[in-house]
């Protein structure tokens, strides 16, 4: 690292501090230059820091609730593709703020490795990926009542576009349907129960039905794919998502895929990414909304979110039911609950927040009431070396 910049090392974040070297190399910077634009960054870097006592968590309240009054509920819905919807406003802010376990329209955007990404076999590539049940393939299913069996016929087209073979497809059969016996003659397949005769003709209707929903390629989860071009390269965004087993296809670029489901984040690539998606997902929702709020107010609520290890929503059951005051768990939800629950165990409330002492009619821990100043008081004459002169005074401010 440059001498100069070795000044700052501890003082300002090691990411800084290599983002102004390598923009000193780019403009090729003298020296006596990069001292200053050190020096300029190091104050700009120190009067961004929050003071002490400010209460940042109520500053960031107002600043995401209030802008959120103005947000609009909508769905927003993909132009030509009618089971595409992405829930954005309101209700999906609401929905990353809670900590919901599963997004109301879940969806993926996945990047891919060239050449794919130039658009080469696009359309395949989308179709692999789709999850395909056995009913989107078949030209038409019947039965047969006389052998007693379900027979179908398939759609030769359909199964090449998704890169399948016939007998890759009894296979899925076989599997989705244990217990039944597949066959496959001239491109019709049959499948009879073992126990046809006994269970007679309702048996067959219910296995009818149940073949068609039967699963035979594709990632599961990933019920709509739709190929579109952002900028100058080409991208699948998926209904559904399963970002473990996308990230394991050769053909996607794995660097920049992402999906919408916070909680699947955190299981597959952990707390650390969790908090990242939360910053993003919030972050879209306010730009598509035209909302302006800075980025830190984002950033303290995923880091409260993520502060545990695992996705707590902004919820009584949530961060509140993590904090270590009892008055203030009870100011949230259902205060009868907390306060007989800490009455049974004994618990103390040492009132070092700020909800806490509101409720009790006390200066906050915040701003000018965050130092306890400490002072010596003079109890009359008999105070150790106070003159009379000092005593006088005493005792006509108190008269």
């Amino acid at each position: 690292m440059n001498k100069e910049l070795e000044k700052y090392e501890g003082l300002m974040p090691e990411s800084l501090l290599k983002e102004i070297e390598e923009k000193a190399l780019q403009a090729r910077c003298p020296a006596s230059k990069l001292k200053k634009v050190a020096e300029k960054v190091y104050e700009e870097y120190t009067n961004s820091k929050v003071e002490p006592g400010e209460p940042v968590g109520l500053i960031a309240a107002e600043s995401i609730g209030e802008p959120g009054t103005q947000m609009t509920l909508n769905v927003f819905h993909f132009a030509g593709v009618s089971e595409m919807n992405v829930t954005m406003g309101l209700p999906r802010l609401i929905e990353i703020l809670d900590g919901r376990k599963s997004p109301s329209t879940p969806m993926m955007e996945i990047y891919l490795k060239s050449p794919y990404n130039k658009g080469k076999d696009i359309r395949e590539l989308a179709l692999s990926i789709k999850e395909t049940s056995l009913g989107e393939l078949v030209d038409e299913f019947s039965i047969n009542v006389v052998e007693m069996r379900v027979e179908i016929t398939i759609n030769e087209e359909k199964l090449k576009a998704i890169g399948m073979t016939m007998s890759q497809l009894i296979k899925a059969i076989e599997t989705g349907a244990r217990g039944n016996v597949v066959k496959e003659k001239d491109g019709l397949v049959t499948i009879k129960p073992k126990k046809a005769e006994s269970e007679g003709l309702n048996a067959l209707y219910q296995l009818k039905s149940k073949l068609k929903d039967v699963y035979v390629g594709g990632i599961k989860d990933i019920r709509q794919v739709l190929p579109v071009k952002r900028k100058e390269e080409f991208i699948i965004i998926t209904a559904g998502s399963n970002l473990k087993k996308v990230l394991d296809l050769d053909f996607v670029d794995a660097a920049r895929t992402s999906t919408n489901d916070i909680f699947e984040i955190s299981n597959v690539l952990g707390i650390e990414a969790a908090r990242a998606a939360i910053m993003d997902e919030v972050s879209k929702v306010l730009d598509a909304q035209g909302l302006q709020i800075d980025m830190r107010h984002i950033m303290l609520v995923a880091d409260t979110m993520c502060s545990i290890g695992e996705v707590k929503g902004v919820t009584r059951y949530g961060v509140v039911s993590e904090k270590a005051s009892v008055l203030a768990r009870a100011s949230f939800e259902t205060p009868i609950k907390h306060v007989v629950n800490a009455a049974l165990v004994g618990e103390t409330d040492e009132l070092n927040s700020v909800v806490e002492n509101v409720m009790l009619n006390q200066p906050v821990p915040i701003g000018t009431g965050l130092p306890g100043l400490v002072t010596k008081v003079i109890k009359g004459a008999m105070a150790e070396g106070v003159s009379e002169e000092a005593e006088k005074k005493v005792s006509d401010k108190k008269e």
